[in-house]
């Protein structure tokens, strides 16, 4: 078992910190999948107040960037005809100033304007009878790209050209998990380790005094255990481990083979999504420089023939305690 530890303690975030504290644990579903949450409770702790806000909190993001839900704002951009403008909500908004910074500085290996692809290839709310034709999977690449896509970031509004479809999945949940903490810090709690289908933020420590631990979704056999303290840190996991290969390169408009794991930890879990969906999509060399020259803390393993392959980056490696 390796553990990657934190190289610096928060002092700050410890300043409240009980050995006696309960550990509260909630949960539910929500974005087509479950999050969990266990907490130190501060003093005067309640229960059911911090879980309707929970509760509100998700359904508000969710009411705004589901790709699934019509009447979602996403929904409404994904449907108007062109040339109208569609106002965005706070959230909205921030999610869609990360998400194309990263389409930006990745060349689009990410890029939320792939709906119409998405939906091609049957991973969206539309069932397909099966894989897109070439002149199915054409005119979907024609409808998607972030260079069709006009924004008013000062009125906080996008413009739809005609036929343009966004997908938020992803880097939504990370930016959910992201406010859950927020919304936590919010009500006076400090050390916490929430999650939502696979995307952590980690905060304070436990009352034990250890961190809060996760083990890295290890998918291949043959690679050995990985544990994260998750202290003032999100971490996400992108692959085609559990739903196959539904991760699509935007450049090419087809699912990507190479990569069965890609995990990256980052203050922000928004961003650790946005990250992690965009390597997945990059082949390994140019992974590895990505990764690097972006000082990210990565771990992705690829498949190389009928065996697998692990990689650690430089910025991962040096928070690594081999036994």
């Amino acid at each position: 078992m390796r553990l990657a530890v934190p190289l610096e303690i928060d002092r700050e975030a410890l300043a409240d910190w009980r050995q006696d504290a309960p550990i509260v644990e909630l949960g539910g579903e929500t974005m087509g999948t479950s999050w969990r949450l266990r907490l130190a409770a501060p003093g005067g702790f309640d229960r059911g107040l911090t879980l309707r806000a929970i509760e509100a909190r998700l359904e508000d993001i969710v009411a705004q960037m589901s790709h699934w839900r019509a009447d979602s704002v996403l929904g409404r951009f994904n449907r108007a005809a062109p040339g109208v403008w569609i106002d965005l909500p706070a959230d909205f908004a921030a999610v869609m100033t990360a998400a194309l910074a990263i389409a930006d500085i990745t060349g689009s290996a990410f890029d939320p304007t792939i709906g119409a692809l998405v939906d091609a290839w049957g991973f969206g709310p539309v069932p397909t009878e099966g894989p897109p034709g070439a002149d199915d999977l054409a005119k979907a690449r024609s409808l998607s790209g972030r260079h069709r896509l006009t924004v008013d970031p000062e009125g906080r509004r996008l413009l739809q050209p005609g036929g343009l479809r966004l997908d938020l999945s992803g880097i939504a949940k990370g930016y959910a998990v992201d406010a859950l903490a927020a919304l936590l810090r919010g009500h006076g709690c400090n050390h916490f380790l929430v999650e939502i289908g696979g995307e952590l933020v980690g905060a304070g420590i436990r009352p034990d005094g250890d961190p809060w631990w996760v083990d890295l979704e290890t998918p291949a056999a043959a690679i050995p255990a990985f544990r994260i303290a998750l202290h003032q840190l999100g971490v996400a996991t992108s692959g085609d481990y559990v739903r196959g290969r539904h991760t699509i390169d935007p450049r090419t408009g087809s699912p990507v083979e190479h990569a069965l794991s890609v995990s990256v930890l980052h203050p922000s879990a928004m961003l650790a999504d946005a990250w992690a969906t965009a390597l997945t999509v990059e082949a390994p060399p140019a992974l590895r420089a990505l990764a690097t020259a972006r000082n990210l803390a990565v771990r992705a393993i690829f498949r190389t023939g009928n065996s697998f392959e692990e990689w650690i980056s430089p910025a991962l490696g040096r928070l690594v305690m081999e036994p």
